[in-house]
């Protein structure tokens, strides 16, 4: 466990916008634009000193944050381990979804400082099933498994849940157009916001 507040590195897997977010059906700007509010988000976020965005999307390049190139999409838990290794394992480390553009920095911030008292930690998604965010103190193994049931997993695997509001916006995550529909009662990032504008 961490006696102070660390300063995170943030690793975020990016899928290339023509295989990412294909159930919201509005096209692979629409995709790009939620990652790029994703990572500005977590670039602003005061608890974050670094941002690693792995992503095998060789446009992507979001101000703000380390890009690591994947050669083909490898899926989430792969890339993060990659993003992790990068990092360094003496680094407090959390693997963020790249699919929250109405994440809130400060919203951020205090799901880091609570993670920051634990050795693992994650956070469901809005539905209580899946996951957003999963972290690693100093020194700990970063372990992910994003996917089906991920967070039953994640608690199987000794993640500690933390307590966040059901419409914190850390839970916020983005697969459908309902889900869309949810967020942007929030407050959607100018990036995907446009992104809606030019779609309608």
């Amino acid at each position: 466990m961490q006696p102070a507040d660390p300063k995170w590195t943030v690793i975020i897997p990016v899928k290339p916008p023509e295989v990412g977010k294909s159930r919201l059906g509005l096209g692979a700007h629409l995709a790009r634009a939620i990652a790029l509010d994703t990572v500005a988000a977590v670039v602003a976020c005061s608890a974050v000193g670094r941002v690693i965005v792995v992503t095998a999307d060789a446009a992507f390049r979001p101000p703000g944050a380390e890009v690591l190139p994947e050669r083909a999409p490898s899926g989430i838990d792969a890339a993060v381990a990659a993003g992790a290794a990068l990092a360094g394992i003496h680094a407090a480390r959390a693997a963020l979804l790249g699919d929250l553009p109405s994440l809130i920095p400060e919203q951020l911030s205090v799901a880091l400082k609570d993670a920051a008292q634990l050795d693992r930690a994650f956070v469901p998604d809005q539905e209580s099933t899946g996951t957003t965010l999963v972290t690693a103190s100093p020194g700990v193994e970063l372990l992910t498994a994003f996917g089906v049931d991920s967070a039953a997993t994640h608690r199987s695997l000794g993640l500690v849940e933390l307590a966040l509001p059901v419409d914190s916006s850390v839970r916020l995550d983005v697969d459908t157009p309902a889900q869309l529909e949810i967020a942007a009662r929030g407050s959607l990032g100018d990036a995907t916001r446009s992104a809606l504008d030019r779609s309608e």
